[in-house]
């Protein structure tokens, strides 16, 4: 089923080196995940507008297998019944707390290079939007 929502890229295209759907070994988890190749801290912004309902921002450290998971820092934002989530941000990138009304296109973060990588050794934004827990879903970006 795809999301109602339409959402608008999440970085700038001037920043995006390429996009990797099915790359990561990670996206057989997460499978409608979307792993945008961008430079260690590109501007990330809310694909829509909602409510930042969880974030982490502590994590330094990265790697290839799925133990490094809990050091990936984050932002995961509330829409209409369906979440938004913005994952590697770069330690202490994190420009919003849980709470936070957001705007469509408004800078929450910065990217980076925390957590499980799985197989992508490049930094990335891991974006995915689902119901809250990563039960992700098909979605579509403005055009």
């Amino acid at each position: 089923m795809i999301r109602k929502i339409r959402y608008k890229l999440p970085v700038a295209k001037k920043f995006i080196r390429r996009i990797a759907r099915t790359e990561s070994v990670a996206h057989k988890i997460y499978r409608h995940a979307i792993d945008f190749i961008v430079p260690v801290g590109t501007p990330i912004k809310a694909a829509t507008a909602g409510i930042v309902i969880d974030v982490k921002s502590d994590g330094n450290k990265m790697g290839s297998t799925k133990k490094y998971e809990k050091f990936e820092n984050f932002i995961e934002i509330r829409h209409d019944g369906e979440c938004s989530y913005y994952g590697h941000l770069k330690r202490g990138g994190v420009m919003v707390k849980i709470g936070d009304r957001v705007k469509a296109g408004q800078i929450i973060g910065y990217s980076g290079a925390t957590g499980w990588l799985a197989n992508l050794k490049e930094p990335h934004l891991h974006f995915m939007v689902g119901k809250y827990l990563y039960r992700t879903a098909k979605f579509k970006f403005q055009k």
